[in-house]
């Protein structure tokens, strides 16, 4: 098995690599298909995933005749790369801090050091005094070709700090664990966790969860510090394969939640965290549509649930019986206002609510019941909460950013109503956030639906029919696309671009309803409102048919492919990200990573044919056609779990086969890193400027282009 090259110039006239064909045929369902490019799916596909040395030969052989022929065509971008990595990198304060979370007698934060690639864990005394610096990320990155710091947690007497690393980019974790009076590591080394864990009271003891074969969270295990782990006592072991299992505290800290989930049902157990060795309490048995969580307040658990409650209520309970029968309603349900998440302390409960794509903080006081909105003026921005350590405290902690304004960090005093600010993210190389135009459009698609669109571009821009437009969608397992702040998105809105995130149903951007209503056989509504988005953003002079870029990560990678296939004359080029393209195939698969959790998103195609059906008729893949495609940039990593690299390699091929015009169609692969890219600040901006010079070099952009 090889892939056909072709030699190629350095300048003119270089042929992109043609993949083989090997044809296999599979029928399901009484329908027959034929896959040219199974073969790009390599056997060892766990091990490759983990070393990436061992691909097979071949498979690597082609992968690697793609990205040569993308760096011959990107080669004349050289200088505009420089270029637009030095100006995301002035936009990066870099040696900037946290704002410090004050827990007892310390204050914890993170730092960089100029230059620095990865973060710098530190602590002072909360009264003030000298830095200690915990765990120092680029020290524990060095000769190393992929390193990310994961969670990353101190114990409740602060002598240890237990911390995650993945040195391969494919997610699998070690935890580590530090003697903060020493400094040194312990001998123990926890390998393939999921990432995440809790410490008991007596901050000698871990709950954390390991990932199964297929890379799926699976069991929970406890580790007393000192002992081997391989003699960890199993805690839980999740039996659904399509569930995946994980592990956090309440924030008074009394209890350890195990939490069992798929996309649609979940199932809590709890362990007093000063009582580690206690057997898990199932608090409520999993139902198929059921979604709750739950947290602690005096005698009470408080579930945010959407049993009887499509947009989710919040409901109290006795400690010892939680069952339906003992809820009574403390934040009824409220059709069209979601309750994204809640927090509690010991006075307060604090909600996120997100309505028609817009965010708000609902804060009550447990004493009165009285309630009062934390409010924002901008046409869209982005609302969120951080986690502190402190309990009894009448500080809440937010961040607030807008597409045109950074990102801000306010405590809250949630008694008084009294806003601080505590910092405000610094664009070194300058940013007047009264220099952009921030606008909230709504698109109405031909099922009747109103499809919001957050969008901003320079205040000398004066969009028109000429104007080039970046329209990024997401719109899947109800994750919401809030329009914050990224510097990164300057370097093209300063270059005259038009920037648009369309609200697409897939996410929850309007509510359960704008979720369910882009899921399963409803998943076509996500494509024809994102088409929809495009057409409105047209006809209302932002830009012009032809002289729209798409762009969309993951499964909005699937979003990508998809519109493409349908309406690819809209659009002048396009950007996927790890794309899920491949995703009959990959529905069809259950033994892949996360295809049995993902049924409940997109339906099982072995046992449902009308699933079947449905996914045949959007999967990207499978829909590739004989037509002129726009100019095409997809990205892959060999160690990416989530969206197995063959899936974009597959896409390409068949694109390369099929379309019939001359547009730029390039597949670059991380060969050492996953889904997340790479692990440092810096190489992460590489990337980002390598994507946004295939934008200005699609357009012609006068940067962009150059003489070989």
């Amino acid at each position: 098995m090889q892939y056909i090259g072709s030699e190629m110039n350095e300048c003119e006239g270089e042929q992109p690599p043609v993949a083989a064909r090997e044809p296999v045929e599979s029928v399901v369902h009484g329908h027959r298909r034929r896959d040219p490019y199974a073969w790009l799916r390599a056997d060892n596909w766990r091990e490759a995933m983990a070393d990436p040395s061992r691909l097979a030969g071949p498979i690597r052989a082609y992968l690697e005749a793609e990205n040569a022929y993308a760096d011959v065509v990107m080669r004349p971008t050289a200088a505009l790369r420089k270029r637009l990595f030095d100006e995301l990198r002035g936009r990066i304060r870099e040696d900037d801090t946290s704002v410090p979370l004050r827990d007892g007698p310390y204050a914890y934060y993170s730092r960089f050091r100029e230059g620095g690639q990865h973060p710098l864990l530190c602590r002072q005394p909360a009264a003030g005094g000298e830095e200690a610096l915990l765990l120092d990320g680029d020290a524990e990155a060095a000769d190393r070709s992929y390193f990310r710091l994961g969670a990353a947690e101190h114990g409740p007497d602060h002598r240890y700090l237990a911390y995650a690393v993945d040195t391969a980019g494919a997610e699998s974790w070690k935890i580590r664990f530090r003697d903060l009076e020493t400094g040194e590591d312990l001998a123990e080394v926890i390998e393939q966790a999921h990432g995440d864990f809790a410490w008991a009271a007596d901050g000698r003891t871990l709950f954390y969860t390991v990932l199964d074969a297929d890379h799926r969270p699976q069991w929970v295990y406890r580790h007393a510090l000192g002992s081997d782990p391989a003699d960890d006592p199993l805690i839980y072991e999740e039996p659904d394969d399509g569930f995946f299992v994980g592990v956090d505290k309440t924030e008074s800290r009394r209890f350890v939640l195990i939490a069992s989930h798929d996309h649609e049902t979940s199932e809590v157990r709890a362990i007093p965290a000063d009582a580690p060795v206690t057997t898990p309490r199932l608090l409520l048995p999993r139902e198929r549509g059921i979604e709750y969580e739950v947290t602690d307040y005096g005698e009470e658990w408080f579930v945010l649930t959407n049993r009887g409650a499509e947009d989710f209520r919040i409901v109290r309970a006795p400690l010892d019986i939680p069952e339906p029968a003992n809820w009574q309603d403390l934040v009824p349900h409220c059709s069209g206002q979601l309750i994204q998440g809640m927090m509690v302390y010991a006075g307060y409960l604090v909600r996120l609510v997100i309505a028609d794509a817009l965010p708000s903080i609902v804060v009550r006081d447990l004493a009165t019941g009285a309630e009062h909105t934390v409010a924002f003026d901008e046409a869209c921005y982005e609302l969120g909460l951080i986690p502190g350590y402190e309990y009894g405290t009448t500080t809440l902690r937010l961040t607030y950013s807008s597409l045109a304004t950074p990102a801000r960090v306010y405590d809250y005093d949630m008694a008084t109503g009294e806003r601080t600010l505590r910092k405000e993210q610094e664009i070194p190389s300058g940013h007047d956030p009264s220099a952009y135009v921030v606008h909230r459009l709504v698109a109405q698609t031909p099922d009747g639906e109103r499809v919001p669109i957050s969008l901003f571009h320079h205040r000398d821009t004066e969009p028109d029919t000429a104007t080039p437009l970046l329209l990024s969608g997401y719109g899947a397992y109800g994750l919401i696309d809030l329009p914050g702040f990224s510097p990164h998105r300057l370097s093209l809105v300063d270059r005259g671009f038009v920037y648009a995130v369309a609200h697409v149903r897939g996410g929850r951007d309007r509510g359960e309803r704008w979720y369910r209503d882009g899921k399963l056989a409803n998943k076509p509504n996500t494509f024809r409102d994102a088409i929809a988005c495009a057409e409105h953003l047209i006809a209302s002079g932002y830009t012009g048919a032809g002289r729209i870029t798409l762009h969309g990560g993951s499964a909005g990678g699937m979003l990508v492919g998809a519109v493409l296939n349908e309406r690819p004359d809209l659009f002048h080029a396009a950007v996927a990200d790890v794309p899920f393209v491949d995703v009959l195939n990959t529905m069809l698969d259950a033994s892949l990573p996360l295809t049995p959790p993902e049924w409940p998103e997109w339906g099982n195609p072995i046992e449902d044919e009308v699933a079947y059906r449905t996914i045949l008729s959007y999967s990207p893949y499978d829909n590739v056609c004989a037509q002129a495609y726009p100019h095409i940039l997809i990205t892959a990593g060999v160690s990416d779990p989530r969206v197995t690299y063959w899936e974009p390699a597959k896409w390409v091929a068949r694109l390369r086969a099929c379309k019939t015009d001359d547009n730029l169609l390039l597949l670059y692969t991380n060969m050492s890193a996953g889904h997340g890219g790479p692990g440092g600040r810096f190489d992460y901006l590489e990337e980002v400027a390598y994507r946004y010079a295939f934008i200005l070099l699609a357009y012609g952009h006068q940067e962009a282009v150059s003489a070989c």
